[in-house]
């Protein structure tokens, strides 16, 4: 039977899950991270591993009853393994990971998410399940100032209750974003670990190529990994979208199924239109070399133009209908 609380949070009015109860499966092997990355991810797991030894055997829970959540930020570009590696740690204690999408709360729950936030931590607690706030910058942003409207208030209060579920939560909850300046001050200091996740280098990018494909899988002699890992510079996402590219592009040619194989060729396709993908999704009307800029700013100038030319005659026109009114004037006080 599903947990009651579950499907409260799996939505009424939707079939979308909100809060999504996973039984990890991949450890910290299956993920290839740049060196830094992954020492403060050990450094992140040894202060999981030791928080008996501090808070309970040297007896740091007397003098700090609260801030004993293991809050860790897992910050960096989409596709580098955040969410790989909260799965990794909840493998390593041999927990389930709660991955709460905060965007789908807030949207279909507005003026209950406060208590969904609640209820989350509380079936975390039930299950002894490692939280993971997936782009929590949406839930962790920083607090306004201007109550004037209602949103605002509502906003506002959700990362206060935030702040206090995590004051009194005693497990691991990892906070995933790609943009962490958007946090709220206040999170800085709840948060034990910030682990910045970058951009593979050429030798992860090398053993992420291998990892992405299986024993089965047919691959010619042409195929030149380290090549790729060096010549495109590209997250482990994004290698693992190129490699499906290239392999749906090598299944696609004409012939028998049994000689069909991934060439050289099908991984370069596919890194190619990858990366051109992201660069067409990063445009945007704000970019300077954007014809649609160019226009708003021509228009923006025609209106400064048309505003100094108009604004003399404006004036003109002002002074002489004050000049007739008070003509008129003194001509009707002197009848």
């Amino acid at each position: 039977m599903s947990n009651p609380i579950l499907r409260v949070l799996s939505g009424t009015f939707d079939s979308r899950r909100i809060v999504e109860t996973v039984v990890p499966q991949r450890t910290l092997d299956d993920v290839v991270l740049p060196p830094a990355t992954r020492r403060s991810l050990d450094q992140a797991l040894a202060h999981v591993t030791q928080h008996d030894l501090i808070f309970n055997r040297w007896g740091l829970r007397e003098r700090h009853p609260t801030s004993l959540a293991l809050a860790f930020n897992f910050a960096g570009a989409p596709g580098t393994g955040k969410t790989i590696c909260a799965e990794a740690i909840a493998h390593a204690l041999g927990r389930r990971l709660l991955i709460v999408r905060y965007d789908q709360v807030e949207s279909m729950w507005m003026g209950e998410t406060p208590k969904n936030i609640v209820t989350t931590f509380r079936l975390a607690r039930k299950e002894n399940a490692v939280l993971l706030f997936d782009e929590a910058d949406s839930i962790a942003s920083r607090r306004a100032v201007s109550l004037d409207h209602g949103f605002v208030r509502e906003t506002n209060t959700v990362i206060n209750v935030l702040l206090q579920e995590i004051e009194r939560f005693n497990g691991v909850v990892i906070f995933a974003t790609n943009l962490a300046a958007n946090f709220d001050p206040a999170f800085e200091r709840r948060i034990r670990t910030h682990v910045l996740f970058e951009l593979p280098g050429a030798p992860e990018r090398e053993r992420i190529w291998q990892l992405q494909l299986h024993a089965r899988t047919p691959i010619a002699e042409d195929v030149d990994f380290r090549a790729l890992a060096e010549r495109y510079e590209a997250s482990g996402g994004d290698i693992r979208n190129a490699v499906l590219k290239a392999a749906m592009g090598a299944a696609a040619e004409p012939g028998a199924d049994g000689l069909k194989v991934i060439h050289q060729r099908h991984f370069e396709e596919g890194i190619r239109e990858v990366l051109a993908a992201k660069r067409v999704m990063k445009q945007s009307l704000m970019e300077n070399t954007s014809p649609a800029t160019e226009l708003v700013n021509e228009l923006k100038r025609g209106q400064h133009q048309l505003s100094a030319l108009t604004l003399p005659a404006v004036m003109m026109t002002s002074v002489s209908a004050l000049v007739v009114a008070l003509v008129a004037l003194a001509l009707a006080l002197s009848h």
